[in-house]
């Protein structure tokens, strides 16, 4: 929003919580917008701009303008497919905050179907992803309710940490329609994500992503993804945005001097510890 507004010449506001990684807040700010950090949680940050909206008539990106945003997030459906050579994945797993973004890849499969671009898309399988400790769609779907009922978060996972899903309830009907399930993970097995991604796929993701790794995992494990096709894992943030979730997890290595014989040496205790 502020790289866009920045570009275009425009004034922009960004509403956020104050305790927001401060790695997201740099990137932010550098662009130069008019950013004000608001005590509290996104369902605070929300409301405030909700207010806002009807008290100035200015156009918000998540309240009056919403509808731009949320048809926005089918693109990363149409993409998905597009990627696979035109082909249907059996299954999708994305992470939830508000949950429009899993509402919207099941519109976008539907679309596709409808329209003859791809053949199976309607019978993918939509997955959602949330932390424990802000998962009130997925307790919901797991209670059989329709509604959510509304949570206070606590999780590393900030930014899906949304108490209050405006898009819940569409989104179990997303999940419960296409024959797709939600789980839920801890902080600690979120952190297990990141490392885990990184690790097999050289790809450094944000909490969110961690979130939809483990969520993953975690679905295989139940064998609750159909094994008839590819799965999709949505992983929607770099991890420089989020890099103290797995600071204190990761091996920062020994400090030498510029010997090639301490190099030696080190390779030599590598060999014999691999034996």
């Amino acid at each position: 929003m502020a790289a866009q507004a920045a570009q275009a010449g425009l004034e922009a506001w960004i509403f956020i919580p104050e305790d927001l990684e401060r790695e997201k807040i740099v990137a932010t700010a550098v662009y130069g917008p008019k950013l004000v950090r608001v005590r509290g949680v996104y369902d605070d940050v929300n409301r405030l701009c909700a207010e806002v909206a009807d008290r100035f008539g200015w156009g918000l990106v998540n309240v009056n303008l919403r509808p731009f945003y949320a048809e926005g997030s089918k693109t990363m459906g149409y993409e998905i497919v597009e990627q696979l050579g035109w082909s249907a994945p059996a299954n999708v797993v994305a992470p939830m905050a508000g949950g429009s973004l899993v509402t919207k890849l099941r519109k976008a499969f539907e679309e596709m179907e409808t329209y003859g671009l791809a053949k199976g898309t309607a019978e993918t399988k939509v997955y959602g992803a949330q932390a424990s400790g802000c998962g009130p769609i997925i307790e919901a779907l797991h209670r059989g309710d329709a509604m959510v009922a509304p949570v206070r978060p606590r999780t590393i996972a900030k930014s899906l940490a949304i108490g209050n899903p405006a898009d819940g309830p569409f989104a179990i009907q997303a999940m419960k329609e296409s024959g797709g399930w939600g789980e839920a993970v801890t902080d600690e097995e979120i952190v297990a994500g990141i490392r885990l991604l990184a690790q097999t796929e050289g790809i450094f993701t944000e909490t969110a992503g961690g979130v939809t790794v483990a969520v993953a995992r975690k679905l295989a494990q139940q064998g609750k993804l159909s094994r008839e096709g590819a799965t999709v894992l949505c992983i929607t943030g770099n991890g420089l945005k989020t890099p103290d979730a797995v600071s204190g997890e990761v091996d920062f290595g020994p400090v030498i001097d510029a010997r090639l014989s301490e190099v030696v040496e080190l390779a030599e205790a590598r060999e014999l510890a691999m034996r």
